[in-house]
C-alpha cells in the first residue's frame, strides 16, 4: 500500500472485523462516509492485502471441536529442508488450527481441536507424532479460554 492506513481505513478495518458481512452501504454509515469513497477504500485495502478476505467465525462446541490442546514441538534437525517439510506436513492435519515456529527451548507450537482428549489421543498417534523430523513434544489440555481474539485491533490505545 503506497501510504499509510489513516483513521477512516482503520475504523474501515474495525467495523469488517466486527462483520465482515455488511453491505458498503451499512458499512459506509457506519463510519460516517458515502457509498463511493467507502467502496474504493475497501476495495484499495483488498488490493493491498490488507484485507485478506472473509470468512464465517464457527462456533466449536456446536461443530464437535471443542477441545484445545497446546502442544509444544522440538524437531530432530533445523535445516531449511526439515523445516519445509514439517511446514507442509502441518498444513495437511485439519485438526491442527495453528503452527508457530518460535525461537526458544522448542522449535513450533501448535494449537490442535479436536471433539474431547481420546480424539485428540487418536490425531497425535495416527499424525502428530508421525511428522517430519519429529523428535519429541509436550502436549497441554486447555481448560478454559479467556481471551480468544481473531480480529487485529486498528485503533489505537
Amino acid at each position: 500500500m503506497a501510504r499509510e492506513l489513516d483513521a477512516i481505513d482503520r475504523r474501515i478495518l474495525d467495523v469488517l472485523q466486527a462483520d465482515g458481512r455488511l453491505s458498503i452501504v451499512e458499512l459506509a454509515a457506519r463510519i460516517n462516509l458515502t457509498k463511493t469513497p467507502c467502496a474504493e477504500r475497501v476495495r484499495r485495502l483488498e488490493r493491498a492485502g490488507i484485507i485478506g478476505g472473509y470468512r464465517a467465525i464457527l462456533d466449536p462446541q456446536k461443530v464437535g471441536r471443542e477441545h484445545v490442546t497446546v502442544v509444544q514441538v522440538v524437531l530432530s534437525r533445523t535445516s531449511d529442508t526439515s523445516l519445509q517439510e514439517f511446514d507442509d506436513a502441518v498444513r495437511d492435519i485439519p485438526e491442527i488450527q495453528t503452527c508457530l515456529m518460535v525461537a526458544g527451548s522448542f522449535d513450533y507450537l501448535l494449537t490442535v481441536r479436536t471433539r474431547d482428549l481420546a480424539h485428540y489421543r487418536a490425531i497425535y498417534g495416527e499424525k502428530i507424532a508421525k511428522l517430519p523430523h519429529m523428535m519429541h513434544t509436550h502436549s497441554f489440555a486447555v481448560m478454559d479460554t479467556v481471551k480468544d481474539v481473531t480480529a487485529i485491533q486498528m485503533h489505537e490505545s
